[in-house]
């Protein structure tokens, strides 16, 4: 599924003296089955823009078209939208509210009019697919760990069996730990699925390792748009924002510069490994 944005502008508080221009001419095209990681700092309008792609804010001006739909059309679904583009927010634990985690996860697709059998089926996949065994299904979703609760609730959404999946800071207040398990399941998920992914995120850490496609914004705009290694390449640019490129970038920036290398393309550890011994004609041999 094919999401398309022509010269998208929002304005919060339009017409009124403390109107805010949070996005500025977006224009961009999300192919189906791409991995994007969508990077910026606080208030460069990354969840605003987010918050456009299932229709729960409508552009102050420009077009967004799914599969060609035109979605602010007269007599456009956007119920049926927003099952189609699933939407994970910030912290998303707090919107737990059942009383076991497997009826929070049944709560969607209930919701689609679905019948007991199909949402319970739904349930256990979705669960399945996040790493959440059937000792935890009866557990009060308040006794999980940070991390726990963070993949149910992206069970919950997964369950609503969304075209595109949008995580916004999914990694947002976990410990190390529950950051990596997260972003290895969410890179698992990807893998069995193919599905479309969009995860947001204010660091370039979180994505180096997973996407295949990174969009900057700065100030409501769209910065840079390409492939990881070539986003990396501007690192004094991304510093001027307030961003940072992975630290295994800056260390083969420097190799390079003293001439240890010939290329700094890597943009993560097991890349970096790679082009060293392959500067000293090493051979990395397979496990």
């Amino acid at each position: 599924m094919a999401i398309r944005l022509e010269h998208v502008n929002y304005v919060y508080g339009e017409d009124t003296t403390l109107s805010v221009a949070a996005l500025r001419d977006i224009c961009l095209t999300i192919e189906d089955g791409q991995f994007i990681g969508l990077i910026g700092h606080t208030g460069s309008g990354k969840s605003t823009l987010v918050q456009h792609l299932n229709g729960l804010l409508q552009a102050t001006s420009g077009a967004i078209y799914v599969d060609g739909e035109n979605i602010y059309e007269k007599g456009y679904d956007r119920k049926k939208l927003r099952s189609k583009v699933g939407l994970v927010f910030q912290y998303p634990e707090h919107q737990l509210f059942e009383i076991d985690v497997f009826s929070d996860v049944c709560f969607g697709p209930k919701n689609q009019g679905l019948s007991e059998e199909k949402v319970k089926q739904r349930a256990r996949e979705a669960l399945e697919l996040v790493g959440i065994g059937e000792e935890y299904y009866k557990q009060s979703p308040f006794d999980l760990s940070g991390g726990q609760k963070r993949r149910v609730a992206i069970a919950g959404v997964l369950a609503m069996k969304p075209d595109v999946l949008v995580l916004d800071e999914p990694t947002a207040g976990l410990d190390p730990k529950g950051r990596d398990e997260i972003l290895g399941e969410i890179s698992r998920l990807r893998e069995q699925t193919g599905m479309t992914i969009v995860l947001v995120s204010h660091s370039m850490e979180d994505v180096a390792n997973y996407v295949d496609r990174i969009i900057v914004m700065n100030k409501g705009s769209i910065l840079y748009d390409d492939k990881p290694h070539n986003v990396f390449r501007h690192v004094k640019e991304l510093e001027q924002i307030g961003l940072a490129a992975p630290q295994v970038t800056y260390i083969m920036h420097t190799l390079k510069e003293a001439g240890l290398i010939d290329t700094d393309d890597a943009t993560t550890l097991e890349e970096a490994a790679d082009e060293i011994l392959a500067a000293y004609g090493i051979r990395k041999e397979a496990n």
